[in-house]
């Protein structure tokens, strides 16, 4: 597929991904809509692949890229009716991995106590089903009243989408900045020790040479300077004279 020029390509891929139903449910083959979105405008990837749009997408997809309507890839899924997440409570185990895995925080509970889908927010995406242990959660149709995706709700779980992630990077920046925090606070202590270590090695270094310095011969007691005396005038009597001393 030919590539459009970046100005272009933003503009279409902002028209398309307003046109996506925004699930975030990834059968497209990418991580949410808008990245499915950029790779359409970019000619990367074909425009039949999201399953929640159904064949109503697709149409809306090709007048936007001036194409010819085709059938959804069924190597993407079936297009069907909505169906929403619902949790068995009695037999939750409170490990939030669904709470974790949803696009848009439509699950609301605490570890180790039991979670509940908020059904008004939910977009149907399964997305919570395969991490859950306990196998609890359930996807059934969606009542009369959530059964048509309009437009707003696309919207709104757009918005929850990226208010999602706006949290989870302002979470991963101040874990960042703490564990920094830590890692310094680590070093400072490491250096301390590293510098009370070296000053007292330096310190047994200096007891080491004070050690072996002579011993102070001033002020003997009088009977070892005596003895002195007699061993200097010994060795003086013992002496060979010099060539200075023959006749």
């Amino acid at each position: 597929m030919a590539r459009e020029p970046v100005s272009r390509t933003n503009a279409l891929a902002d028209a398309i991904d307003r046109t996506l139903p925004q699930t975030q449910c990834t059968r497209c083959g990418y991580p949410a809509c808008r990245p499915y979105a950029q790779a359409i405008a970019k000619g990367e990837a074909d425009f039949n692949q999201c399953p929640p749009g159904g064949q109503a997408g697709i149409v809306k997809l090709a007048a936007i890229l001036g194409r010819t309507p085709k059938p959804l890839n069924p190597a993407n899924g079936a297009e069907g009716p909505l169906k929403l997440a619902f949790i068995d409570e009695a037999a939750c185990i409170g490990c939030t991995l669904c709470i974790q895995a949803c696009p848009v925080d439509a699950i609301v509970g605490a570890s180790k106590q039991m979670h509940t889908v908020v059904a008004e927010l939910c977009t149907g995406c399964d997305l919570c089903i395969a991490p859950c242990p306990a196998d609890c959660i359930d996807m059934v149709p969606a009542p009369a009243t959530l059964a048509d995706w309009t437009r707003d709700r696309a919207d709104h779980a757009r918005q929850r989408f990226e208010a999602r992630n706006a949290r989870l990077a302002a979470e991963e920046a101040l874990r960042n900045t703490r564990l920094g925090s830590r890692d310094s606070a680590t070093d400072d202590a490491a250096a301390q020790a590293r510098r009370a270590l070296i000053h007292a090695a330096m310190e047994r270094a200096k007891a080491m040479q004070a050690a072996a310095k002579p011993r102070n011969t001033e002020n003997l007691p009088l009977d070892i300077e005596q003895r002195l005396r007699k061993i200097d005038a010994r060795r003086a009597k013992f002496a060979k004279p010099g060539k200075e001393d023959k006749p």
